[in-house]
């Protein structure tokens, strides 16, 4: 029995499948209300010692001025708006502006949420080279800290039987 190789017909190439997929995504996506998986960004979340954290989003192409921070009653919630993300720019862009062949980098509105625990605090934010920082710090109140609390050694009196 031999193997022959077929030549890949360019409408089966990655770009077109992925176009597919992505389609498919957002039809579903509009369907049941939640996020698309296209639509969310990257994210890592680090510990950098026993008291600070890390949270990097990516978010290539961002402005600052279009992304919002926000800590409200222990959620942490990073959020993107793009200023032209409606139907009638795009149609408008469709006209005028070139024709997308492939649009990997994803420019839609976003919103990621995170629980906080208690004692956490946002200490600040910074967007770099298409990455937002969002640097975390834990601040255990003394009160809340688990503290040791010394045994002392009672007197211990032997009781003896006399006959």
């Amino acid at each position: 029995m031999n193997l022959r190789n077929f030549p890949v017909s360019p409408f089966f190439s990655d770009a077109i499948l992925s176009d597919r997929f992505n389609r498919m995504d957002r039809l579903f996506s509009q369907l049941t209300g939640d996020a698309s998986a296209a639509s969310i960004p990257a994210y890592d979340l680090q510990q950098l010692d026993g008291e600070h954290y890390a949270l990097t989003v990516s978010v290539p192409g961002w402005t600052q001025s279009e992304l919002e921070i926000e800590v409200t009653g222990g959620q942490l919630t990073v959020a993107g708006r793009k200023a032209g993300n409606n139907n009638a720019d795009a149609d408008a862009e469709k006209e005028a502006g070139p024709s997308w062949l492939h649009r990997g980098i994803h420019q839609a509105d976003f919103r990621l949420s995170f629980t906080v625990p208690e004692h956490v605090k946002v200490t600040g934010a910074r967007l770099e080279n298409g990455l937002l920082r969002v640097a975390l710090e834990q601040e255990v109140p003394e009160s809340a800290k688990p503290r040791r609390i010394p045994i002392e050694q009672g007197d211990t009196q032997l009781l003896s039987h006399q006959a």
